[in-house]
């Protein structure tokens, strides 16, 4: 059975435009990549949770955001990885100050074969995207969650 992960999309709208906050994986295998790097905030389902519970959770450990008050959830849908995993986002219109996330921490043999174990941040850093950026910022896996959000939230914007 293919393993499930949950995610948040937040978005909002300023002026005219639409942007969307991704992150920006930690650990030093990310350090150096940054187009096509970009995510959705998103973890994996524990047995027996509830997938938009998951999400939540998943946003604020990686972000440190808590955005959830008030917030009306956009289902769009499970997207199947390259990985094989499924993939379950929720957009959610709301607002985070990127420059404040503070994610949570893995562990990690570095360098390789070194027996050092190093601490690095889930998510080393958030930012604002409009559309054409974000397209190129995100892992192209990713790429048809933008699809659907831009085709579903924002008509006539494709």
């Amino acid at each position: 059975m293919a393993q499930v992960s949950a995610g948040i999309l937040l978005y909002r709208r300023v002026a005219s435009a639409t942007e969307v906050f991704l992150v920006h994986p930690g650990g030093p295998f990310w350090a150096h990549k940054d187009e096509g790097a970009w995510s959705v905030p998103k973890g994996l389902v524990d047995a027996g949770e509830d997938e938009l519970q998951c999400a939540w959770r998943e946003f604020r450990e990686e972000t440190g955001f808590a955005v959830r008050a008030g917030a009306s959830e956009h289902d769009l849908g499970s997207f199947l990885l390259p990985s094989g995993k499924r993939l379950h986002v929720w957009a959610v219109e709301g607002d985070c100050d990127a420059a404040a996330l503070h994610s949570n921490l893995f562990e990690m043999e570095w360098p390789p074969r070194s027996g050092r174990i190093g601490r690095f941040p889930e998510v080393d850093r958030g930012a604002w995207f409009a559309r054409a950026q974000a397209l190129r910022k995100i892992a192209s896996g990713q790429r048809p969650v933008l699809g659907r959000f831009y085709a579903e939230l924002q008509p006539g914007s494709t």
